[in-house]
């Protein structure tokens, strides 16, 4: 076959984008491998997978030369071009025997012989049939913030990505939570015939991806792609019901105070929330103060200390007076995307930040004493110990809910377990059908959990089993070169 020629200007970059799906651990020896290919126009185009993502970046120039594909190993394909240069070009080819790298070396050429493995044992990359949708780049930029708030919680999988909530075909909403804060965005229309939920994904993020044009978007039947100019991304689709995301949203006929911040100064109010002392590693406290006109930030460096006040300035507000705890992070967050309105209800209800068609809810954090401990027997005076001195306060997340059915039920299943403790001063009593019906839904939540999990368990069995496959053929190529050496008579 004649050579695959492979630009150092353009092979370095795409080495690094395939390599974000390539783990580095691979139990299947085919997926430490990338796939180089000619095509039949002469255009060349490198592949990697994990079995779950398949990532392609196509050259930008075509080249002469009939169809060829080679598999090398990237690893040492990463480690040779390290040290060639930027005007430089390698080769590959295969041969009957082996798999060949020719690199510069000095005024001649270097070589570099790998074994041959088969095209055929490269995973097969899904084939999208259906018509590409174009990503204007505001919904773009929509979908990296939201992935920013998806949860990474394996066990509640489906809040793994950006949901495209489609069933309003005339207000699509890209959405994302982890429990703890709910991201939306609207102002969309998308010929979708179904909503779909974007996996989340570290190449997704990088800026070379980001900036090769315009995004597309194809979703078939198990897998959808993000496509730009030069690069694809494939990845299989998550299943499953996304929550009812609506359900905590804060209605905005209940806001009792608005603060507008000046859309310019929120990276310099980002900067400051970063030097302010923080005395909770868990929940990251900062305290938001609208008193006398005027809002501040709160935060101490040790719990026992009183609290830092600091005034925001340019900042416009109306609204009875209130003092809310949440968790900086968010806060910041939100003043990244841009968000400049904050919409309060009550200390204990959830926060809004907007701006246009994009929100960021946040659930606050109260502060409560510590819990105290069981009564223990009467004591007399004479053995009664000193009073102790009073706990500091201590934060306590509350839980972000949604609706089933008129229920409302956590987001995140590890959200219940620290969620601030129910008013026992007024018990609410449920009528025996209705804690009837509760029930059935949450044990319907329990099985969509464990069919989801099964799938991912059998997703896991299918890849064992293409593995054991792999190392099958592996140890029949090694005994069939014993057999032969054996045969060797010197």
């Amino acid at each position: 076959m004649k050579p695959i020629t492979l630009p150092i200007a353009e092979l370095k970059p795409a080495l690094v984008g395939l390599g974000k799906i390539i783990n580095t651990r691979v139990s299947l020896a085919i997926l430490g491998n990338i796939k180089v290919e000619r095509t039949a126009d002469g255009w060349i185009a490198l592949t990697s997978t994990d079995l779950d993502r398949w990532v392609t970046v196509r050259f930008e120039h075509p080249t002469e030369g009939p169809p060829a594909t080679v598999l090398l190993p990237y690893d040492q394909l990463t480690q040779l071009v390290k040290s060639c240069g930027k005007g430089e070009s390698i080769e590959v080819e295969s041969t009957p025997d082996a798999s060949i790298i020719r690199f510069p070396l000095g005024e001649t050429m270097g070589e570099s012989k790998v074994p041959l493995i088969s095209p055929n044992e490269f995973p097969l990359v899904p084939k999208m049939k259906n018509e590409a949708i174009p990503l204007p780049s505001g919904l773009r930029d929509s979908i990296m913030e939201a992935m920013d708030c998806a949860s990474t919680d394996e066990t509640r999988y489906v809040l793994n990505g950006a949901f495209i909530d489609a069933r309003d075909p005339k207000a699509n909403y890209v959405v994302a939570t982890d429990g703890r804060h709910l991201y939306s965005a609207n102002s969309f229309t998308l010929p979708l015939k179904e909503s779909v939920i974007i996996p989340a994904h570290k190449f997704l993020e990088w800026r070379e991806f980001n900036n090769d044009g315009e995004w597309q978007l194809r979703v078939g039947e198990q897998h959808l792609q993000l496509s730009t100019r030069r690069w694809r991304f494939i990845v299989k689709t998550i299943e499953g019901n996304y929550p009812d995301w609506r359900a905590p949203v804060p209605d905005p006929a209940n806001t009792q105070t608005v603060i507008t911040l000046d859309p310019a100064k929120l990276d310099t109010l980002i900067k400051l929330i970063q030097r302010m002392p923080c005395h909770d590693d868990r929940y990251h406290t900062l305290g938001l103060d609208w008193k006398d006109g005027q809002f501040m930030l709160m935060a101490k460096d040790k719990a026992e200390e009183p609290w830092l006040r600091v005034p925001v300035p340019d900042v416009n507000g109306k609204g009875p007076e209130m003092t809310i705890f949440v968790d900086r992070n968010y806060v910041q967050k939100a003043l990244s995307f841009g968000l400049n309105t904050l919409s309060l209800i009550d200390p204990i209800s959830p926060l809004r930040f907007t701006s246009g068609g994009k929100q960021l809810i946040v659930m606050p954090v109260r502060l409560e004493a510590s819990p105290t401990t069981p009564s223990a027997p009467p004591v007399t005076k004479e053995s009664a110990p000193p009073t102790p001195p009073p706990p500091a306060d201590q934060p306590t997340p509350i839980a972000m809910q949604t609706s089933i059915n008129g229920n409302r039920h956590p987001i995140a299943a590890n959200v219940s377990s620290t969620s601030a403790p129910a008013n026992t001063d007024k018990p609410e009593t449920k009528p025996a059908l209705e804690a009837a019906l509760v029930q059935i839904e949450a044990m319907k939540t329990g099985f969509r959990e464990g069919i989801n999990g099964l799938t991912k368990l059998g997703d896991h069995i299918r890849q064992a089993l293409r593995e054991q496959k792999a190392s099958e053929k592996e140890i029949q190529g090694v005994r069939q070169t014993l057999r032969s050496l054996q045969g060797v008579r010197i």
